[in-house]
């Protein structure tokens, strides 16, 4: 068990890999769905994305687990090498993340889940932040062309238009090329603009906590058994010095008034 517990990442990570996870299997439902070339496109830069981020994910997995042979063979490695190759017939092995993201709630527990995300802000804070990212890079290009598409004068009309107007615009460079001429673009830029805002914002300051912040160092490991001992060793001087102040109070008490 603690073996296995050792394969697992920090809380936070597990969970942005797992959310990612069920995002992709989605995905992989729409683009069966989907009755539009442009929706489509949307969906397949997304997998490509996911792609690239779960190779990355099994790469650092591997190079980290403590047997490289027991990660591939019995912790689903092979499933995470399988599901982060660009071919749809092996996306659906992406569940086996999820069921790693379970295992790891149910070991550690829903409570000391939160109270480890609480301990650890910056780094939850910027998993948030990038799941925000890659939620309205999809969605915010879907709705944008969506609304914009059929709009008179608009110059966002296809996946194409719509994925680099949301990518300019989150990472808030904004050239101008592309923009909404509708009321419902403009308030959907608006959310793209402050969320970008958000997110460079808490990576630079995960970047100077990081890299500023004192390294504290950790404590050596204590056996529980030597804990063990030398509790029940304390204990028993300490019962020996109680016996004798005991036996010198009763002395003095028996000793006659002089």
């Amino acid at each position: 068990m603690a073996k296995e517990r050792r394969e697992l990442k920090s809380v936070g990570y597990e969970i942005f890999i797992g959310i990612l996870s069920i995002l992709s299997i989605l995905n992989l439902v729409l683009l069966y769905v989907a009755q539009e070339n442009s929706i489509e496109t949307v969906l397949t830069v997304m997998n490509a994305l996911f792609s690239g981020i779960f190779l990355v994910d099994f790469l650092y997995r591997i190079a980290t687990a403590p047997a490289a042979g027991a990660y591939f063979f019995k912790h689903f490695g092979w499933a995470d090498l399988l599901a982060s190759l660009p071919f749809a017939q092996f996306k659906i092995l992406r569940v086996f993340r999820l069921v790693r993201v379970f295992r790891l709630l149910r070991e550690v527990g829903i409570r000391t889940v939160g109270r480890t995300l609480s301990k650890d802000r910056a780094g939850s804070s910027l998993y948030i932040l990038l799941l925000m990212g890659i939620f309205v890079l999809e969605f915010g290009s879907l709705s944008m062309l969506r609304v914009e598409q059929g709009a008179p004068g608009a110059n966002i009309k296809t996946a194409s238009d719509a994925l680099w107007y949301t990518i300019v615009t989150i990472s808030t460079v904004g050239y101008g090329d592309q923009y909404p001429v509708t009321n419902a673009g403009r308030l959907i830029g608006s959310g793209v603009i402050v969320i970008g805002v958000g997110i460079f914002g808490t990576f630079t300051g995960y970047l100077a906590n990081f890299f500023l912040s004192p390294k504290k160092n950790p404590a050596p490991p204590v056996d529980a058994a030597d804990t063990g001992a030398e509790t029940v060793e304390g204990l028993q001087l300490r019962l020996e010095e109680s016996e004798a102040k005991l036996a010198e109070i009763r002395k003095l008490l028996a000793e006659p008034d002089r």
